[in-house]
């Protein structure tokens, strides 16, 4: 009798130990992980190894005033600086900043830079940074830009 008891208690422990394995496995099935900052950067004739952006990152929110500080291909440069725009969830520009070169340009090799945007102080709500190429032959075959939505909002 003491064996059969001893039988049912060890099957009652196996049983749970296969529930408990099988139920935490199917959670790290479900667990996902977060979207990839790139995934919400809309590239254009551009890549992440062309320019890079440290802040603000995409969907941040803001202040009316902030600076856009990242690294970028000298080429993406001319004489040092490109531009950048701010436009608001209908397309309306509300801001422009140029981008400066905070070492030497004239290089293949990503170059720091730094713009200081101020939006309208009535402006508060989602908003698109588009960072772009400085092209000074205005051929539309040299345009890049790259673009992330933000919020503005203090």
């Amino acid at each position: 009798m003491k064996k059969i008891i001893l039988l049912i208690v060890v099957l009652i422990i196996i049983a749970l130990a296969i529930w408990v394995f099988l139920s935490q496995s199917q959670k790290q099935d479900n667990i996902q992980p977060p979207p990839s900052s790139n995934e919400s950067i809309i590239y254009n004739n551009a890549s992440a190894d062309l320019i890079k952006v440290e802040l603000p990152f995409p969907d941040a929110v803001t202040g009316k005033s902030f600076s856009v500080i990242g690294e970028a291909r000298g080429f993406w440069f001319f004489e040092a600086s490109f531009p950048i725009q701010l436009f608001d969830k209908d397309g309306k520009l509300l801001a422009t900043a140029i981008a400066q070169a905070q070492e030497d340009w004239m290089t293949e090799n990503f170059v720091p830079f730094k713009a200081d945007i101020i939006a309208p102080e009535y402006y508060i709500g989602e908003a698109t940074l588009v960072l772009k190429k400085d092209n000074p032959s205005g051929l539309p075959e040299n345009d890049a830009s790259i673009s992330f939505k933000i919020t503005v909002e203090y």
